[in-house]
């Protein structure tokens, strides 16, 4: 069972008593307040349900739980059916699940029910990394980006390339040094970094892309130094990756220029300034 001070808890079997609770910056539905045709649906492929714990972090979900069924423990999360962003995401997230099956927990099912699409997975138990300095889930880290590295999309399975991201901020010559066949992450925040013992997972990749090999490297250093390491030891962190340490710095400029020119467009260039600065640190390096 996931033990995290992060992790809402509802082990009362009455339904009704779950409230709406608000995630990270989206609002969420408990498993109690889900339908009979849901829960109907999650038994036929779970088993019988005998506890939940509703899951209070993520950004890419409106209802997610870890769920104690006659089969073991499963983390579910879903999007209601009518969110067609949401369902894409998901849709893509199965279509990927084999491929990083190292690195991620495995997909278990996925059903559409009572007005939810809904996702069953291996249940991870493990916290949420500590990025900071000096930790030692650093090294766990680097140890499942390096696996990660080594992963590729599924043939078919309809992943856009990182370039693609960027296509209304940088130019054409831009975006060829953004290409790449390694699939990506691209939200290795610690939320998405479950520590499990002696190793780490990397969890929900909702937003994978195809891309350069040091993309999650780079993207997992901005958030050390969120997590107030200093630039300096970010860096070196970083430098420990052959892949970023022979990163092209051309394209480590337009992975910068990229993502800052999207923060200034998304939230002004004011609210951005302070993520820009710390995504600048690392043309420095390179």
């Amino acid at each position: 069972m996931r033990r995290d001070a992060a992790v809402v808890c509802s082990l009362s079997l009455v339904r009704g008593r779950a409230s709406r609770r608000e995630g990270v910056g989206v609002a969420r539905t408990g498993w109690w307040e889900l339908s009979d045709e849901v829960w109907a649906a999650v038994e036929a492929r779970a088993g019988p349900v005998a506890g939940a714990r509703d899951v209070a972090d993520g950004l890419t979900c409106q209802t997610a739980v870890v769920l104690t069924t006659s089969s073991g423990m499963v983390f579910m999360k879903g999007v209601p059916a009518n969110d067609a962003r949401g369902r894409a995401a998901q849709a893509t997230e199965a279509a990927v699940n084999a491929a990083p099956r190292d690195v991620g927990p495995r997909l278990l099912w996925q059903v559409v029910a009572g007005g939810w699409d809904l996702l069953g997975f291996e249940c991870v138990d493990g916290r949420h990394a500590d990025l900071s300095a000096g930790s030692a889930d650093l090294a766990l880290v680097a140890d499942v980006l390096r696996s990660a590295q080594d992963v590729r999309a599924p043939e078919g399975a309809g992943v856009l390339s990182f370039a693609d991201r960027f296509a209304d901020v940088l130019p054409g010559e831009q975006l060829e040094l953004l290409r790449g066949d390694t699939l990506l992450h691209t939200d290795t925040n610690p939320h998405n970094l479950l520590v499990d013992g002696d190793r780490a997972w990397l969890v929900d990749w909702a937003m994978p892309a195809t891309g350069p090999a040091w993309v999650d490297v780079a993207y997992t250093t901005v958030r050390l130094m969120e997590a107030d390491c200093p630039a300096p030891d970010a860096l070196e962190w970083a430098a420990q990756f052959p892949v970023w340490a022979m990163a092209d710095p051309r394209a480590v400029e337009a992975f910068v220029a990229g993502t800052c020119r999207l923060w200034e467009r998304q939230i002004g260039a004011r609210g951005a300034r302070p993520s820009n600065a710390r995504f600048t640190v690392l043309g420095m390096a390179t």
